[in-house]
C-alpha cells in the first residue's frame, strides 16, 4: 500500500492459503492490490521447485506492475 500511496506500481505474491485473508484485509483496507497467487506451501519445496513457482508468476506480476503504472 505505501508504494501505491508514492504513485509505485508494485505486486504481491501470496500463496493460496491466504486467498481469503487477502480478500477481507483489501476490503477492511479499502484498498485493491495487485496479487499473484503462487501454489502454497512454498516452505520445504527445492531450489528447482521454487524457481519454477518463481518462473511461473514472473510474467503475471511484471502484467500486474504495467497495469498498475498505467492506472496512476
Amino acid at each position: 500500500m505505501a508504494f501505491d500511496a508514492q504513485g509505485l506500481p508494485g505486486v504481491s505474491l501470496v500463496t493460496t492459503e491466504f486467498r481469503d485473508a487477502v480478500a477481507v484485509q483489501s476490503r477492511a483496507l479499502g484498498f485493491d492490490p495487485a496479487i499473484v497467487f503462487v501454489p502454497h506451501p512454498i516452505q520445504n519445496r527445492t531450489a528447482a521447485e521454487l524457481a519454477a513457482l518463481a518462473d511461473a508468476a514472473l510474467e503475471p506480476a511484471l502484467q500486474c506492475l504495467a497495469a498498475n503504472d498505467k492506472k496512476t
